[in-house]
């Protein structure tokens, strides 16, 4: 298995729960009141509380749009990028990054879209229209 584990801090449990689960889609793992796993498209992700989020900063340049820094995500298919998508239109969850095609006809060639959680944590969802040029 070639999975991620990612922790990080959240608000509260209850509107990370309605992201992850209710919009994302995501299960919930292991819980307790100031914590939540999730298994996220077979990575693991460790809400803790928190209130002490610190400020982004978009000092992230890629292909002209600057981006928050730091920001988590996942790599998905096409397919599962679309859903995703439709799932988080559905919630009326506002876009950071509307979902567009980054590097068309070029190496690289990926959808890319990036919102925020209910606490702000700026996440990215890519689909690579071709696999093996995740790191090309």
């Amino acid at each position: 298995m070639a999975a991620f584990h990612y922790a990080f801090k959240v608000k509260d449990i209850a509107t990370t729960r309605k992201f992850y689960i209710d919009i994302l889609g995501c299960t919930e793992g292991r819980s307790t009141a100031t914590w939540i796993d999730f298994d996220f498209f077979n990575n693991q992700l460790s809400a803790h509380i928190s209130d002490n989020i610190p400020e982004l900063d978009y000092c992230g340049k890629v292909d002209g749009i600057s981006v928050p820094i730091p920001h988590f995500g996942c790599l998905l298919t096409a397919s599962q990028f679309k859903d995703v998508q439709q799932r988080l239109e559905n919630a009326n969850v506002e876009f950071v990054i509307k979902p567009q095609q980054r590097y068309k006809g070029k190496v690289g060639e990926q959808l890319t879209m990036f919102v925020f959680d209910y606490s702000g944590n700026p996440l990215e969802f890519k689909a690579f229209s071709n696999p093996e040029e995740v790191f090309k």
